[in-house]
């Protein structure tokens, strides 16, 4: 029998009759008035049974008297012989009682339509399901390097956490949250990392704090908060670095991993927080440059040798905040810590206003109310430095509050 492996072309024809009739009506004209006309070599019945033409498909609806519709007839004869059955099938002028016209619309190449529909299909998955992208030899590099990071990461205590290879030899250590934070480090150079991993302390991390310099490096959210609190109870903790607001360790890029730990601020202020501002960081101001004492001998007449002394350009947030405090001003910074304006700190309110650019936050000598906290956090701030913080009843979860010490 027929089968739709084999079909080569599919014959469309239009029909067209004077009359209602059924579909048995216009199957039968076809074979009865096509019997005989080709030869035996080209009969319908025959080529049916044998399987070189499928099955006659015939579409028709009625309407004010008139039938229409379409005949579909596939076949697997050459082109020659598709032809010339196509051709006789135009012959048929009755159906029943009723005169009828048929037509052929089109003879269609199912090959050519498969073909065609092969390639649209292939494009889709070429652009769209394969797993591996275009080669790209630094990713097959990283991917490499990423192995021996791996194979360098050291487990150290009895809680077994995650460590880079130079923990216990470094002066100074790095905690982090996690695993994958201690092999984002190591993939930049950073190779005396500790994962704190949650909020349970483990006792190699007390440890380690109490004999080295420790600076933690947590996530920019919730958790990292949590687990800085944690730590800050339990630990000798040295200095805080920050990740940007939102942004996990193993997400960040070298640049934003150096820029954080270059402008990593004491804990020591953080420490001493009461817990009825559990929401304001507490960091201690500390001044810049040593006093200059006048040297022995000074008061007996003798004018001390004078010293060129060139002010030194604060560029972290802590130089910003001894530069700041009891000067009675306020600066807004960019993210890299530069100073895109400098006003009165009674003018905040006005700076605002004329304030241009891509600010990180602000370092102010006064006490911030929550007036100027809501207009504050309209600038989609990440900090907010100042002498105090008073009447604060809704505070901006995306706003960092830090008190000068």
């Amino acid at each position: 029998m027929y089968s739709s492996d084999t079909t080569k072309y599919l014959i469309h024809l239009t029909l067209q009759i004077e009359g209602v009739v059924d579909k048995p009506d216009v199957v039968g004209a076809i074979f009865g008035q096509t019997e005989g006309l080709l030869g035996e070599d080209l009969d319908l019945r025959d080529l049916q049974r044998t399987g070189r033409v499928g099955r006659i498909d015939v579409q028709i609806t009625t309407k004010r008297g008139e039938t229409k519709g379409e005949i579909l007839v596939s076949s697997s004869l050459d082109r020659a012989e598709t032809a010339l059955l196509a051709s006789s099938l135009e012959t048929i002028d009755r159906v029943g009682p009723c005169t009828a016209h048929v037509k052929v619309d089109r003879i269609e190449d199912i090959r050519v339509t498969k073909r065609r529909k092969i390639v649209e299909r292939a494009k889709e998955l070429l652009l769209e399901d394969f797993d591996e992208g275009p080669i790209n030899s630094d990713e097959l590099l990283d991917e490499v390097r990423e192995t021996i990071r791996i194979e360098k990461l050291e487990y150290l205590g009895e809680e077994r956490v995650h460590a880079g290879p130079n923990v216990m030899d470094s002066d100074a250590i790095i905690i982090v949250e996690g695993r994958a934070d201690v092999i984002n480090l190591l993939r930049y150079g950073i190779k005396n990392a500790v994962a704190v991993e949650g909020t349970n302390v483990p006792r190699i991390i007390i440890d380690l704090c109490s004999q080295k310099t420790a600076t933690t490096l947590l996530d920019g959210d919730r958790g990292g908060e949590l687990i800085l609190r944690e730590l800050l109870q339990v630990a000798e903790i040295d200095f805080v670095a920050y990740s940007p607001r939102g942004k996990s360790v193993e997400e960040m890029s070298r640049k934003e991993i150096i820029k954080a730990l270059r402008n990593k601020v004491p804990a020591v202020g953080i420490i001493d927080q009461p817990p009825a501002e559990e929401n304001v960081e507490r960091l201690p101001a500390y001044t810049p440059h040593a006093e200059t004492r006048a040297p022995a001998g000074a008061g007996d007449g003798e004018r001390p040798p004078r010293r060129e002394w060139t002010p030194k350009v604060p560029s972290t947030l802590g130089e910003h905040m001894a530069d700041v405090r009891d000067r009675n001003i306020a600066r807004f910074l960019s993210p890299d810590y530069t100073v895109l304006l400098e006003s009165s700190a009674t003018d905040v309110e006005g700076a605002l206003q004329n304030l241009n650019g891509d600010v990180e936050g602000v370092v102010v000598d006064r006490i911030i109310d929550q007036k100027l906290l809501d207009q504050l956090g309209g600038r989609d701030l990440e900090f907010v430095a100042a002498r105090d913080f008073k009447g604060i009843i809704k505070r901006p979860l995306s706003i960092r509050l830090i008190k000068i010490g």
